[in-house]
């Protein structure tokens, strides 16, 4: 596949991803923190804010094509 279409692929797959996370975790935060601690909501957004870098790696590593040696 050409890296010119690796690439837009792949940056369109990160939008998608982008968009659909923050709106599931938006969705569960007022689902179910609306009575929580200050503190709780800080560990939600927090931890929800770094958890979609993971699948976004794995998309720039398949956007980066293969190891050439």
């Amino acid at each position: 596949m050409p890296v010119r279409l690796r690439k837009f692929i792949g940056t369109i797959l990160i939008i998608c991803l982008v968009i659909l996370y923050a709106l599931l975790a938006t969705t569960i935060a007022a689902a179910t923190l609306a009575t929580s601690p200050w503190w709780v909501h800080f560990l939600y957004f927090l931890l929800s804010g770094l958890i979609w870098i993971l699948p976004a790696m794995l998309i720039i590593k398949w956007m980066a094509g293969p190891v050439r040696k």
